[in-house]
Parts: C-alpha cells; sequence; structure tokens
C-alpha cells in the first residue's frame, strides 16, 4: 500500500511539472497561483518541503492524499532543514526511512489542523489551544499551544519562518516552520505556556520525568495567579503532595465529569496510613473540584494525559474540606457549628480542618439522615434540641483513628461517644436504640489529609430514655 502512496505522489508530481513547463511561455516559467493547487501539490512544486513529501509517502496512511482532499486544512509545513535537525536529534536515524512509519505518521499529522487557520486568526487569539489531527489520550485529537508574543510559535518549540506563513492553496493554508512539532506530554505544554511558569518551577525533577513519560495521566494545573493567592508555598515534601493531589493515574475528560456530575476521585497524594486523598468534583456550575478550584481550560489533550488548567492550587483536603463543599452533608455542618455554639466537648470545626489533626473516622449523615433523626426525636430543627445533646450525637460518629471500610471488622466499634455495632456483611451501624445505618458503599473511603469519611443514611444516636 505504501508503495502504492509514493508512485501517486511520483505521477502526481510528474503531472505537474509537465503542466508547469507546458505554461512556458519561453525559459522563464510563469507564475504559479498557489490559490489553485491543493497543499499536497504546493509541497511538491516547493524544493524546501522535498524532505517533508519524502515523509508524507514514507508514514502510514494516505498523508498525501488526505492534504490533497477538500479540506479545509492547516498544514505546519516543516522544512528541509527543520528535517535535518530531526534526524540530527537520533543516532539510529540517518534518513527519514529509519524513523517509525507509524509514529512518523502521528508526527505528521501533529502539524494538520482540520480548519482554515490564517496567521491573523492566531495573532488575533494571541495564544491558545487548537486541535491537530495526531490520536492523543482518552481517544481525543492532539492539543497543540500557539504563543504569538514573538513570533507565532508552537509548543514552544516550532517558529513560523519569516514569509512563511499563509501560503495559501485552495483546500486550505500553510505555513513553514523551523522545527519538526513532536508528540507533546503534559510536561511539554506545562513548559510551553507562560502561565504554567510557576507549576513549572514547583515542580521536582522526578515529577518532571513522570509528566515526560508514557502514561495515562489526569493534571488540574494552577496558573501562576493561582499559586500567588496562596498565602505561603509549601516546601519539600508537603509542596510534592499538594503537587500530586493535582494529579489522577487515569486519563479524564471534562465530559466524563460532566456526565457524572458530581463524585469523589482518587489523587495520587497520600494521607494517614500512605492512603491516597480524595478529590470532590462538582459540575453544576462549571467544573469545580472540593469546593475551590474551577477548570478555565479544559481538555488540553496530550500524548501521556489530559490537562484541565484551574484558577485556585488544590490544598490538601481535611475532613471540614469534604464536609463543606458537598452540599449533601450541609446540615452535618450545620449541627458542627451548632454544637460548637454550646460547650462541645471539642471544638468541631476547628478539629476536623485542623490538617494536624487525628487522624479521625467520620461516619458522615446525609441531609435527608438528619431530617429522619428530627422525625424521630419529634422535633422541627437542630436548634429546638439542646447543644449538648448534639454534641453527644456527635461523638457518636467519631472514630479516633483512620479506619478505611477495608479496615471495619463485625462487633463492637468504639466511638467517642461510646460502642456501636458494625455488621461488614451487611455495612450496617446498629446503635443502642437498635437503629441501623447503612453506610453508603459508594461513599466510603472520602480520605483527607486528617482523617476518612465514610456516608451513612441515619444518624447514630446515644442512648435514649
Amino acid at each position: 500500500m505504501k508503495s502504492i502512496n509514493v508512485l501517486k505522489i511520483i505521477l502526481l508530481f510528474f503531472s505537474l511539472t509537465v503542466l508547469h513547463v507546458s505554461c512556458s511561455n519561453d525559459d522563464a516559467p510563469e507564475p504559479i497561483n498557489t490559490e489553485e493547487l491543493t497543499i499536497t501539490e504546493i509541497a511538491l512544486l516547493t524544493p524546501d518541503f522535498s524532505a517533508l513529501v519524502e515523509a508524507l509517502g514514507h508514514a502510514d496512511g494516505n498523508l498525501a492524499t488526505l492534504l490533497n482532499g477538500n479540506g479545509p486544512y492547516t498544514l505546519l509545513a516543516p522544512t528541509n532543514s527543520a528535517f535535518q535537525a530531526l534526524l540530527a536529534s537520533n543516532p539510529n536515524w540517518n534518513q527519514i526511512s529509519d524513523i517509525d512509519s507509524s509514529i512518523l505518521q502521528q508526527v505528521l499529522l501533529n502539524h494538520v489542523i482540520s480548519a482554515d487557520v490564517k496567521s491573523t486568526d492566531l495573532i488575533s487569539a494571541s495564544k491558545g489551544y487548537a486541535k491537530t489531527n495526531a490520536d492523543g489520550s482518552g481517544g481525543q485529537k492532539m492539543s497543540i499551544y500557539f504563543d504569538t508574543s514573538n513570533g507565532v510559535t508552537f509548543n514552544g518549540s516550532s517558529s513560523v519562518l519569516q514569509g512563511g506563513a499563509d501560503i495559501l492553496a485552495k483546500n486550505g493554508t500553510i505555513h513553514a516552520v523551523d522545527q519538526v512539532i513532536g508528540l507533546p506530554t503534559i510536561a511539554t505544554f506545562a513548559v510551553s505556556n507562560p502561565s504554567f511558569s510557576t507549576l513549572v518551577g514547583a515542580l521536582t525533577p522526578d515529577l518532571t520525568d513522570a509528566l515526560s513519560s508514557s502514561g495515562t495521566y489526569t493534571v488540574f494545573a494552577p496558573d501562576n495567579d493561582a499559586f500567588a493567592a496562596l498565602s505561603s508555598i509549601p516546601t519539600g515534601d508537603d509542596l510534592v503532595n499538594v503537587l500530586l493531589n493535582h494529579v489522577l493515574d487515569a486519563v479524564v475528560l471534562s465530559t466524563d465529569l460532566v456526565g457524572l456530575g458530581s463524585g469523589y476521585t482518587t489523587t495520587l497524594a497520600t494521607g494517614p496510613g500512605m492512603n491516597n486523598l480524595s478529590l470532590y468534583f462538582n459540575t453544576t456550575d462549571g467544573v469545580v473540584f472540593n469546593g475551590v478550584s474551577e477548570v478555565t481550560e479544559a481538555d488540553i489533550v496530550a500524548s501521556n494525559g489530559v490537562i484541565h488548567a484551574v484558577d485556585q492550587v488544590i490544598t490538601l483536603p481535611t475532613i471540614a474540606t469534604f464536609a463543606t463543599s458537598n452540599d449533601a452533608l450541609s446540615v452535618l455542618v450545620d449541627a458542627l457549628v451548632y454544637a460548637d455554639t454550646g460547650s462541645p466537648t471539642v471544638p468541631y470545626i476547628n478539629t476536623v480542618s485542623d490538617s494536624q489533626a487525628g487522624p479521625f473516622t467520620v461516619f458522615a449523615p446525609t441531609n435527608a439522615a438528619f431530617g429522619s433523626a428530627l422525625n424521630y426525636l419529634n422535633e422541627t430543627a437542630l436548634t429546638d434540641i439542646p447543644t449538648g445533646t448534639i454534641d453527644a450525637v456527635l461523638l457518636y460518629h467519631i472514630v479516633n483513628a483512620n479506619v478505611q471500610s477495608s479496615q471495619l471488622q463485625s462487633g463492637m466499634v468504639s466511638t467517642l461517644g461510646g460502642d456501636v455495632t458494625v455488621d461488614t456483611n451487611n455495612f450496617t451501624i446498629t446503635d443502642a436504640n437498635n437503629r441501623v445505618s447503612n453506610i453508603v458503599t459508594s461513599l466510603v473511603n472520602i480520605q483527607a489529609i486528617n482523617g476518612v469519611v465514610h456516608v451513612i443514611d441515619e444518624v447514630i444516636l446515644p442512648p435514649m430514655p
């Protein structure tokens, strides 16, 4: 099949050459109107694109045929010297045919945008991202970053040559560039975008290497303003853990998050017992993480994952973070605040907000659970109950240890308020009043830096007279 493609290119070149000669009145050829030619035809007639033409022939797929089609396309066309630099970068490459044809196919497709993009369009946008025809992570097309602050640069490495912009074809536009644009990693996009310079400066060599290597990551990338908003930037291992709190070990696209609506996922940061920290997302109004950090640029697709730019640094979450960010736990927060107005056994809000406290395990009743408890107690509001009673109720939801769901055992479990009975076969908790609460299996192991949360569907009550 590849030999047939090469033959097609040769025949096309031959036909164009004959056409060019036949149109001559004398030894001087007439100027060619490129707008009457396709991108492929222009490449064939341009001596400085001869290496590109050779690469199109060697690569898998009918790339020359693609660029000879209707389009519209924008081709970022590397010159011969750009290909020479590419060959020089690998000691095993002496000629284009030494490059793996399937890899070369994707590299070349990373120079093709399925739209007619003029230099004026790029300059008007100033900087941003576009999609190429290369295959990226998550079944998406690869992103490409452009910046026009100093010429027109792509992915921080390849620039449009002076006089090489806006070569107009009948099926699109060519921009001649001085470097072959390799397949970008997450690190490529972080380094090439000046808005991420503080993030890049914070990355350790190990993290940089990880985000430059093969893998399937999702990175929530805080911009420079997000770091500037911090009262202080952590250092050492604490900084590494904060940065890892922005990384998922899987490709998660914005459409995945919107489809779920809200929920929890797990980052590469670690908390008590080296358990990975949780991350809460909500897409009711934009895409927001832990109630504080919103996506400003979604789905920047690299070869080893995807980036979502965010406007706030996602600091290490506490139990309070997860209680306050999830509206389904708002009454629990109200109960903590109300208990603090009396003489609580512990200052609840300060304790669950303290990253150095604990670690604790919190069985967190939903709003509906509190509604059920009020009915059981024949009360209409939390404030109808003495703060001392609320204090006693809350203590029955706290264990003085970080207990993941897999560590729960059937039998008596000691809370700060007293003993309850856990049944791991049914995943239930029975209080002293024989009231049974189900542990919501889809909402367990919500890991914070100062403890872990398991959501339950009934309030655990102390012994009632």
